[in-house]
């Protein structure tokens, strides 16, 4: 039997090809008690992740001078721990490279600033085989608006086919751009939301690994 054959897949990065949960939150968890003299719940952070790292911090700062201080106490600590603590999750490269063979056109879409997207994907060793890379800086509005999806999908010229396209991500906002661009979507079952928040977006596939993305197909909806 043939492989399945996406025209176009699109990664989200953070929890769904790399896995940064723990970076993620010693990050917040250093900016919060720089800032506010206090670790506030991990809780409060993971419900956000997925959106914009500006419009996260923007929720905890008490005023706008604030939240650039805190933006950039983030940056500055993720930057100093950042290659210690990232990885690829099982099969991501392994992956990435059999649709590549198969001839997908991939991508990844993230709410990551693009300088520490591209130093993510090269840690994970995904760099060489990802032909596009949308991130924060190319958007003007991030998830779970579609505009980072839509980019995407303009930019591989498959704007005229998004149900011919997967959106893989492990966040409710990943789901709810890639729904709203018209792209199937593929909920990954080990990032740091719950499986019933996933659910209650209605993804096309859930996926327990990603091996599982190679046996589905387009048409299976």
């Amino acid at each position: 039997m043939s492989p399945a054959i996406w025209r176009g897949v699109f990664f989200d990065l953070d929890g769904t090809l790399a896995d940064t949960v723990e970076l993620i939150l010693s990050s917040y968890r250093h900016t919060m008690e720089t800032h506010l003299g206090e670790v506030l719940p991990d809780e409060r952070w993971i419900t956000g992740m997925g959106t914009p790292l500006v419009t996260q911090l923007r929720e905890f700062a008490r005023d706008d001078e604030e939240a650039v201080a805190m933006l950039e106490t983030y940056t500055v600590f993720q930057r100093r721990i950042h290659d210690d603590m990232v990885r690829p999750f099982p099969g991501a490269t392994e992956v990435v490279k059999e649709l590549t063979t198969r001839g997908s056109r991939l991508a990844v879409v993230t709410s990551k600033r693009r300088a520490v997207a591209e130093r993510t994907m090269e840690v994970c060793g995904l760099s060489d085989a990802v032909e596009l890379l949308v991130s924060a800086d190319d958007v003007a509005r991030g998830k779970p608006h579609p505009e980072a999806v839509l980019k995407a999908l303009s930019a591989l010229e498959l704007a005229d086919c998004p149900e011919a396209v997967v959106f893989v991500g492990d966040s409710p906002h990943d789901l709810k751009a890639g729904r709203a661009a018209r792209t199937r979507t593929a909920a990954v079952g080990w990032g740091p939301f719950a499986r019933e928040a996933l659910v209650a977006e209605r993804p096309d596939y859930f996926l327990d690994s990603l091996s599982e993305l190679l046996g589905v197909a387009p048409n299976a909806v």
